[in-house]
């Protein structure tokens, strides 16, 4: 470690704690009575709201690879992947706690990357820090925890779809992974401000989409994308007790350049690609008028219907229906 900023936990934590300390004290009054510095943060809700908390874990060659992806990618990323399950539920981020493990070696420049993009991620999602935990361990290891809060009653639920709900999904799906994939195939380091890696490199959870819906009462189940379409709607279905039949036409794929066309398939990536952080929701019927083409400048794109037979089927562009292979991502497979 570079002796001039000093050693040892207390120099981490105050490096730390200069990195990421809101930007103004009074900002976030309303939930964040005590934050860093003291044995434990003093949080206070908003009257009027439930409380949604959630965790993520960042592992060094699951969720980033040290030689390929910047610590500032890796800082962003750590908190926007947790945010987007508040997201999820139709709520606002109000603080976070970060745990974190550093070897020596990732103590110093790395170190000072990651704040730099956990901060970016903090002021762009409204998220200011309230405290967490350090230690040394050889490899790095990263938990996030998120409260957020919710209107009450007004959160929404997996467990909501109903047979003949319509089915939509925000932005383009595939396109995290595309990133991940052009990352892979390049034999050098390609730059985090590549356009096509700004998805998988800087994810946006769409916290005012689903701001929206809840705020409309419109979504009757919803949850993030983070797994891949084909993994993640049957979680959605199993909750809800139903099934759902999608079609390959209306998926919202992304654009594959020519130099790739042979080499990754558009669909597949929307099917199984995981990472995109994107909203899946259901809406009744009688309410699908009132789903916009956008969403606080988002694209929102009508995939499928929700069935009663418990089983998720694709239709193919050529007419044929055969069930959802889970192909997405699973950490234990």
């Amino acid at each position: 470690m570079n002796n001039s900023r000093g050693s040892g936990e207390r120099a981490i934590l105050n490096r730390i704690y200069e990195g990421l300390r809101a930007p103004s004290p009074d900002k976030h009054k309303t939930c964040l009575r005590v934050g860093m510095g003291d044995d434990a943060a003093l949080w206070h809700p908003r009257a009027g709201h439930e409380t949604i908390l959630t965790c993520d874990w960042s592992l060094p060659g699951t969720h980033f690879l040290a030689n390929r992806h910047s610590p500032e990618v890796v800082g962003y990323k750590c908190l926007a992947r947790a945010v987007s399950d508040i997201a999820a539920m139709g709520g606002e981020p109000r603080c976070y706690l970060l745990s974190l493990a550093l070897p020596d070696s990732r103590s110093d420049q790395w170190l000072d990357g990651f704040l730099n993009g956990l901060r970016k991620a903090s002021r762009m999602l409204g998220c200011p820090i309230a405290g967490g935990d350090t230690t040394r361990r050889d490899e790095i290891l990263i938990n996030i925890t998120v409260i957020g809060e919710a209107r009450r009653g007004r959160a929404i639920l997996r467990s909501g779809a109903h047979p003949g709900n319509a089915i939509f999904v925000t932005g383009r799906l595939g396109e995290a992974h595309y990133g991940l994939r052009l990352l892979l195939e390049s034999s050098e380091r390609v730059s985090s401000g590549d356009k096509r890696l700004r998805k998988h490199s800087y994810p946006e959870p769409r916290l005012a989409v689903g701001l929206w819906l809840a705020t409309h009462r419109l979504a009757t189940a919803m949850m993030d994308l983070s797994d891949g379409l084909s993994s993640d709607l049957p979680k959605l279905c199993q909750a809800s007790g139903v099934g759902a039949r999608i079609s390959e036409h209306a998926l919202p794929r992304v654009k594959i350049g020519i130099k790739y066309a042979d080499k990754f398939d558009a669909t597949e990536l929307a099917l199984h690609g995981g990472e995109d952080y994107e909203l899946l929701f259901t809406v009744a019927r009688n309410n699908v008028a009132r789903i916009p083409h956008k969403i606080a400048g988002v694209p929102v794109t009508r995939i499928g219907e929700i069935v009663a037979e418990r089983r998720v089927v694709l239709e193919r562009k050529n007419g044929g229906v055969a069930g959802l292979q889970n192909k997405g991502w699973d950490p234990f497979r």
